[in-house]
């Protein structure tokens, strides 16, 4: 089964937390805090793997989540950070945010990506010490790790991409210049599934052709199965636009040739300005010497693109249909890689301190996803710790906001679980 686009959640690990402990060893007075730091939490890494052709590993599982941090013990021991998930995905994946629709990654090199980053591990009570507090009973927590939901939409790499309608040979013709072996058959839609084949060029060089399943007629509103598979051209470089020259299913090639561009059109602007090759098959089946070919030459040449005669079946013409190709490819421009659209303020995991107030009869409510990573870090049963608790709220506005909302002496504030009453 053959599937490029899947919605998946990802998120990264949380950071643990810092222990709070305190030295006890025989015969060494004042042995003080001595509670380590929690490890960081695993990260998401998307890495491209040139052994995968699908997303096929997405079908069914569609949650990925990167190893937790440990916590911090005593002693000074520091918790063990999490694992980084590394996710494999095809060469020329689109890595898109599902809520905006922006590209964040195009999974087109070599170069691992960090898409979400593991929360930080929270410090240890041995780092509140100082000569005024010698006895810190609290520690933070870890943060959260960033999470997001995302979809993975491949768009294959390919330098050379066969379109044309269905039955006009692609398939028959990526067999014999390359070693892919697709299925073949006298019959439309053989083709499911894009298939790829490097073609040699001889020297170690040589480029990757596409056999796009058979494009019809309405196919950029869906009409057939070519449809689902035209963003796979996109990247194409070059498209060996193949006709049946023979017309040995009753239909007349210029009008093919019309009919498909105007769907790569309709598809999407820049395709229709993608440079062509017109590649005449089936030509074993006509005699050149009777058949008139002058009205489909002359529209060739108005086009202002290359033709050659071929045939799939006897082999003729493809020696030089692969060097014609070889030929163009230099002339034009590397595949197309696309940027990230995420603007810096959009990227994963981008923590505001957006406070929200709220008033449900006498009770005031406070949240904010920063108080919830606040909450984590005080222990409020102790003193110094709920004094520096309400030091951050005061710093931050809180209480500013509580008041403007009407809070007054007395009143009931509500953040995350924590009531306390409110005096100014």
């Amino acid at each position: 089964m053959f599937i490029d686009k899947v919605d998946i959640y990802v998120k990264a690990g949380d950071g643990g937390a810092g222990a709070v402990s305190f030295r006890r060893e025989k015969y060494v007075p004042y042995g003080g805090p001595d509670g380590g730091d929690g490890g960081r939490g695993g990260n998401i890494v998307f890495v491209a793997d040139p052994s995968m052709n699908t997303l096929l590993a997405f079908r069914y599982k569609k949650k990925f989540i990167a190893q937790n941090g440990e916590c911090g013990r005593g002693s000074k021991c520091h918790g063990k950070n999490g694992e980084d998930l590394i996710i494999r995905v095809p060469y020329g994946t689109l890595i898109i945010d599902k809520a905006t629709g922006k590209i964040i990654k195009d999974m087109s090199d070599d170069k691992p990506f960090v898409l979400c980053r593991g929360g930080r591990g929270g410090w240890g009570n041995r780092r509140f010490a100082t000569p005024t507090r010698q006895v810190p009973n609290f520690a933070k927590s870890g943060t959260k790790g960033e999470e997001r939901e995302i979809t993975l939409e491949l768009k294959m790499l390919a330098d050379v991409g066969l379109v044309g309608y269905p039955s006009v040979g692609k398939s028959s013709i990526l067999a014999r210049i390359s070693a892919a072996r697709p299925k073949i058959a006298d019959y439309h839609f053989t083709t499911l599934t894009p298939n790829l084949g490097v073609v040699s060029t001889g020297e170690d060089s040589g480029f990757v052709a596409a056999d796009i399943p058979g494009l019809i007629e309405g196919a950029a509103e869906g009409a057939g199965l070519g449809h689902e598979f035209l963003r796979h051209i996109e990247r194409c470089r070059l498209l060996l636009h193949v006709v049946d020259i023979s017309g040995s299913e009753g239909r007349d090639p210029v009008e093919d040739i019309k009919k498909i561009n105007r769907e790569l059109a309709e598809y999407s602007a820049e395709l229709a300005t993608r440079p062509q090759i017109i590649v005449a098959n089936k030509v074993d089946l006509i005699d050149r010497k009777s058949a008139d070919l002058d009205r489909f030459e002359a529209f060739v040449a108005e086009l202002g693109v290359g033709l050659i005669y071929i045939s799939a079946a006897t082999g003729e013409n493809i020696g030089r249909l692969v060097r014609m190709t070889a030929e163009k490819l230099k002339e034009l421009p590397p595949p197309k890689i696309y940027e990230s659209e995420i603007e810096p303020a959009d990227f994963v995991g981008r923590k505001t301190k957006e406070t929200v107030v709220r008033r449900e009869n006498k009770k005031f409510i406070v949240e904010g996803e920063w108080l919830v990573n606040l909450l984590g870090q005080v222990n409020l049963s102790d003193w110094e710790s709920l004094n520096y608790f309400q030091r951050v709220l005061r710093r931050s506005g809180v209480f500013e906001m509580l008041e403007e909302a009407g809070c007054r002496d007395g009143d009931t504030v509500s953040i995350y679980g924590y009531e306390f009453d409110y005096v100014k």
